[in-house]
């Protein structure tokens, strides 16, 4: 694990860089004046006295990305992750933003385990929104205090990977999130119809000896959502949807007004169950990779935004852990560090999605759907940017992450996109 030393950026003049932003329809070299924390002014042949000046030709400037699904780990399984250690990695990665998950040991499900959360996050460069728990320990059976969790800074509610199955329970919670106007977040799977399963049930998993998991597994509890969505009028949102089918669901769905929205991982647009057939245990993930024809329709889902944002599904686990068979190792991939040069190197690269789409799925998409402010590249604005050199390309090595955990997806993987410098909260820093 390396460590992410960063520093004030009072006074800073960026140089030559490409800047692009979906939100203002930028695209054009021009420079950036950077002070106290907000662009000051964009133009070109910028000067200023006594000022830092950053070289950043031949880069790419962006909007800093916002991952709305990450594991931090941190209180209680701090030899995986931390709240440092995970925004670490989401800086290196290009993400000033995050949420995280409510699967720690205490459950994010007390006033005291968010404001831990964020006191810890504001030590780091950056903007952590805790998602709390909708039932006590995500145990499924009694509802957590919504109410003072809200009241203390969560931003959404879910049980994180285990999708309510106590219906009941789930429309009083629609009930009470519908008070606060933010989303309830479920991870689709039935976990009855999901089994022992360790990868997508088809002729892999038959070929391979391994247990299947059914589409049906997801499909079932994305159709039961939609419904409770549509009868309550609370937004909800579909964690990591992976199949063909709960692309069509909420497709239509929304053709119907209904307050549904969904994300999806690098990992499920770019691998399929083939690359199972090593047994590399990095490549069990939940939802499991599935066909390519899951793919495809993942991907028309993001042009014609059925899909509404891409989330890295951080999910740091220990060596120990990890390195065992594939049988018994635990179903997770770390992602932030990987997750723009993944989509970049396989997507825009290939002409299967546009940079443009890709970065309003990264920047715009997930906090619109969290109700946080959308950074943009305009005059008197926060300087929240990550900058990149898009024709570089690096292999992610286990001695390269910023996460304490390299059960990386990606990993010794030769992809295109290496980031240069990140900006957010009045602080820069550089690999």
């Amino acid at each position: 694990m390396k460590e992410l030393n960063f520093k004030p950026a009072k006074t800073l003049l960026i140089k030559n860089g490409r800047l692009v932003d979906p939100s203002t329809n930028l695209d054009q070299k021009v420079d950036i004046l950077v002070r106290s924390g907000k662009i000051e002014k964009i133009g070109n042949d910028l000067n200023a006295d006594k000022t830092e000046v950053l070289d950043a030709t031949g880069w790419v400037v962006f909007p800093g990305f916002f991952d709305m699904h990450a594991h931090l780990r941190e209180p209680g399984q701090e030899d995986q992750e931390t709240i440092e250690s995970g925004c670490a990695a989401a800086i290196a990665g290009g993400f000033t933003g995050l949420a995280t998950m409510p699967d720690t040991h205490p459950t994010t499900d007390t006033r005291s385990v968010v404001e831990f959360i964020l006191r810890e996050a504001g030590k780091t460069m950056a903007d952590v929104t805790p998602v709390a728990a909708i039932t006590k320990n995500r145990r499924g059976e009694e509802l957590a205090e919504m109410v003072e969790l809200f009241a203390a800074g969560a931003v959404a509610f879910s049980d994180a990977e285990r999708s309510l199955g106590n219906i009941r329970i789930l429309r009083h919670a629609l009930d009470y999130a519908r008070m606060f106007a933010v989303p309830l977040i479920d991870v689709c799977e039935d976990a009855a119809l999901a089994g022992e399963g360790l990868m997508n049930e088809g002729v892999m998993s038959t070929r391979l000896g391994m247990h299947g998991i059914p589409n049906v597994a997801e499909d079932v509890v994305v159709s039961r959502d939609i419904h409770l969505a549509e009868y309550t009028g609370t937004p909800v949102h579909l964690a990591k949807i992976s199949t063909t089918r709960a692309v069509a669901l909420v497709r239509d769905a929304k053709k119907r007004g209904v307050k549904i929205t969904c994300d999806v991982t690098p990992h499920h647009l770019i691998l399929t169950e083939n690359d199972l057939v090593t047994y590399n245990t990095n490549f069990k993930v939940k939802p499991p990779l599935r066909t390519q024809a899951d793919c495809n329709a993942l991907i028309a889902g993001l042009k014609d935004d059925t899909i509404d944002a891409i989330s890295t599904d951080h999910s740091p686990h220990a060596p120990e852990e990890k390195e065992v068979e594939i049988l018994v190792a635990p179903f997770g991939s770390t992602g932030l560090e990987t997750a723009f040069p993944a989509l970049y190197s396989h997507l825009v690269k290939t002409n299967r999605l546009s940079l443009e789409r890709i970065l309003k799925k990264l920047i715009s998409g997930p906090r619109n759907i969290l109700k946080q402010p959308v950074p943009a590249l305009r005059e008197g604005e926060a300087a929240n940017l990550s900058m990149w050199d898009l024709e570089a390309k690096r292999t992610f090595s286990a001695e390269s992450f910023y996460s304490r955990s390299r059960n990386a997806i990606f990993l010794e993987k030769e992809l295109s996109g290496v980031v240069k410098a990140v900006l957010n909260k009045g602080k820069i820093w550089q690999p």
